[in-house]
């Protein structure tokens, strides 16, 4: 459904699940990637830098806002009654 229809579609995805290390986070919450990291790194696999300035920060707003959710789920979870 949500699957890379191009290349370079899946160039970014790819890029997307090597930035795990690249969090930005608050006390308590995910802000999002550094993309100077971001951008340096897909320079650097030669994914093309225009195509990933557009596709990333889409992206990132879906993994914010889930990762966001996964850790208020674990809070909620782990609160004693």
């Amino acid at each position: 459904m949500n699957r890379p229809q191009t290349i370079e579609g899946w160039q970014v995805w790819d890029l997307t699940q090597r930035l795990g290390g690249q969090l930005r986070i608050a006390p308590g919450a995910v802000i999002g990637w550094d993309m100077g990291a971001a951008l340096s790194l897909a320079e650097a696999l030669g994914v093309n830098a225009l195509i990933a300035a557009e596709l990333l920060p889409e992206i990132e707003a879906v993994m914010v806002r889930k990762l966001n959710e996964q850790m208020a789920e674990r809070s909620t979870a782990m609160t004693p009654i």
